[in-house]
């Protein structure tokens, strides 16, 4: 599996405190061993967001990402519950 990071993922991941950044690099490297592992609560959205997925990073703080097949991961926003989904 190949991830892939667009400009404004890459952007909001540098305002991230770094523990969060930690947090995220500990979840990508999950992510890849097993996509399906619960701990990752990967779940598809609906809404504004239909067609992307959500990975949990911590409590709060969500990755949204594109699937394109089974290979090609690509990330497009990372981010607060309330900042991505507005509630």
């Amino acid at each position: 599996m190949q991830l892939k990071y667009l400009p404004r993922f890459k952007k909001q991941y540098k305002k991230l405190p770094k523990q969060f950044q930690e947090q995220l690099e500990v979840r990508l490297k999950l992510f890849l061993e097993d996509p399906t592992d619960p701990r990752l609560r990967v779940h598809p959205l609906n809404g504004k967001y239909k067609g992307y997925w959500s990975l949990n990073i911590n409590g709060d703080l969500r990755a949204i990402y594109l699937a394109d097949g089974n290979s090609i991961i690509v990330f497009a926003l990372i981010g607060t519950h309330s900042q991505l989904y507005g509630n």
